[in-house]
């Protein structure tokens, strides 16, 4: 039927018949090209071939291939009080991002994740679900320890790497349950190092990794990993006025993790150096603004502790009322503002380190050595 009608079409005459034939020429030709390798309208398109993945693609493929089944999703239930019955119910409270840390069946998390939680379940890659046991925790450091059985085929656990050494500006990846979507990849830089934040207990969390790469509520407590695949930090909160991702993310560096872990397996808690004085956060404001000196007062010095080995003074009363003893100025150099980010300070030092404490005693500064002993 087509070459009929073209025939009729160039049987036109000359001038402005010849060119319309040309012209329905060329579109019969483009028609039928279509209809030979084409798809017509309503009918699925051919696909075009992809080619092989980028070099960067596969490296990130295999990232997450070799990571995800070290990552788990938590979830966790509260015990609440019927007001009308008074019976107790299991509720859903929240859920979360784990780790698995070792071949023993711990599994690593954020604080916060299990904080009033009476039950907490840890699914595992291979759709394998186990109710957790609490082990440890340490609000400070928003960490905490969970433990459960270890599989016939158990997970490996997520390798180590170091958080000394990071730069601004490397990549790292995230891998998490956001808003209960388990096993989510993301991607993002190092956008800053050394950030603080408030934790629990009044105390600061110190050397915070920021981070751009996308963390929402559920991927608490999971790895930031390096382009090696270790462990650099976990995801532990975000800056956000809606509630989800805004591109700055926060993850406690993996050399605190690597330091915080074990004593929570071991004792079931954290316990940091010490130097054996009393301080108090509100008291502490107070007197300092009182006497214009930023730093840690001391209300009172343990008897053999190393602050009174190294000759620190507490407040000390008399007919006149009480009169301040030694305000902490700095250590080793580095400014403390506050009995939460001196015990933080402290926190870079294990016991039986020696460091150099600055005090402001009575108008003027002196330095003294001491010796850090394990807290209690």
């Amino acid at each position: 039927m087509a070459m009929k009608l073209h025939r009729k079409v160039c049987d036109l005459s000359a001038g402005n018949g010849r060119r319309a034939c040309a012209l329905v020429a060329v579109a019969l030709l483009s028609l039928l090209a279509g209809e030979a390798g084409g798809a017509r309208p309503g009918e699925a398109r051919q696909v075009a071939p992809r080619g092989a993945f980028t070099a960067d693609e596969q490296a990130i493929m295999a990232l997450f291939e070799r990571a995800r089944d070290s990552v788990v999703f938590i979830s966790t239930r509260q015990e609440v009080r019927d007001f009308w019955t008074r019976n107790v119910l299991s509720v859903p409270r929240g859920n979360g991002s784990g780790f698995i840390w070792d071949e023993h069946g711990h599994v690593v998390t954020n604080f916060h994740v299990i904080k009033g939680a009476s039950e907490a379940m840890v699914k595992l890659a291979d759709g394998g679900e186990q109710k957790a046991t609490l082990v440890g925790m340490s609000p400070a450091h928003d960490l905490a320890v969970l433990k459960i059985k270890q599989p016939h085929q158990p997970p490996r656990a997520v390798p180590l790497g170091s958080s000394h050494d990071l730069r601004v500006g490397q990549s790292v990846y995230a891998i998490g349950n956001p808003f209960g979507l388990d096993w989510t990849l993301t991607r993002g830089l190092i956008s800053a190092l050394d950030r603080s934040l408030d934790g629990g207990g009044g105390e600061s969390i110190e050397h915070l990794i920021q981070t751009d790469a996308a963390i929402n509520p559920g991927n608490s407590g999971g790895p930031l990993l390096d382009s090696a695949g270790r462990l650099i930090g976990v995801n532990t909160a975000i800056y956000s006025p809606s509630g989800a991702s805004a591109g700055i993310g926060f993850a406690v560096p993996v050399d605190t993790v690597n330091r915080v872990v074990p004593q929570l397996i071991r004792h079931g808690k954290y316990l940091r150096p010490a130097i054996g004085i009393e301080t108090d956060e509100t008291l502490n404001r107070r007197l300092t603004e009182l006497l214009q000196v930023k730093g840690v007062a001391v209300l009172a010095v343990r008897p053999g502790s190393p602050a009174a080995a190294a000759g620190l003074e507490g407040v000390t009363r008399s007919r006149e009322g009480y009169a301040p003893g030694d305000i902490i100025t700095a250590v080793d150099g580095k400014a403390v503002e506050g009995a939460g980010r001196f015990a933080a300070r402290l926190d870079d030092y294990r016991p039986g380190d020696r460091v150099r404490l600055t005090l402001w005693r009575r108008g003027k500064s002196r330095e003294v050595t001491i010796t850090l002993r394990q807290g209690e």
